[in-house]
């Protein structure tokens, strides 16, 4: 059930991803692209290309050349996903984080995020700490047990509403 607004009309509650943060580039350390983003107040992908691109159709273009039209499609619902939407990520000791997503695409040509293969990335505002095991909700994780490096909508029916409610009582809104 969609919870009222204050004027009567249903909310709706921000969908909620899978952020795995992990390089196709296995010479990158497992946990330092999240450690990164962690760091900085960024969610993202990875898909490294020469030159940075301008725009988000140039970016598209480059990742299709250089990662191919998987990836590509990948990155275009990335950037496409509306700001406030509910992220979560695993760092290398297996903890889970939730934040939110605060700001569009941009790509990071920084050596730090080449480094790591993090460089598509957007603004997100992490939680200060991970969150306790127990309190995560169950289908976060399903999709982390799932395995996979792809950013990817949790559709399990109370993802996101159990999300929220884990979001409100942490950050109070």
């Amino acid at each position: 059930m969609t919870p009222p607004s204050r004027s009567g009309a249903a909310v709706e509650t921000p969908a909620v991803y899978r952020a795995p943060m992990r390089s196709r580039d296995d010479a990158v350390s497992e946990g330092a692209a999240v450690a990164r983003a962690l760091a900085i107040g960024v969610c993202g992908v990875g898909g490294r290309v020469g030159d940075a691109p301008d725009s988000i159709a140039d970016a598209l273009a480059a990742v299709d050349t250089v990662c191919g039209e998987r990836m590509a499609r990948r990155l275009e619902r990335f950037a496409g996903v509306p700001d406030g939407a509910f992220v979560w990520t695993r760092d290398a000791d297996g903890f889970l984080w939730l934040g939110r997503l605060t700001g569009p695409w941009r790509y990071d040509p920084s050596p730090e995020a080449t480094a790591v293969d993090l460089v598509h990335v957007r603004s997100c505002d992490w939680l200060d700490r991970p969150v306790e095991p127990a309190a995560v909700p169950s289908g976060v994780h399903e999709a982390f047990a799932r395995g996979g490096r792809n950013w990817q909508s949790i559709t399990r029916a109370d993802a996101a509403r159990l999300t929220a409610a884990v979001w409100e009582e942490r950050r109070g809104g």
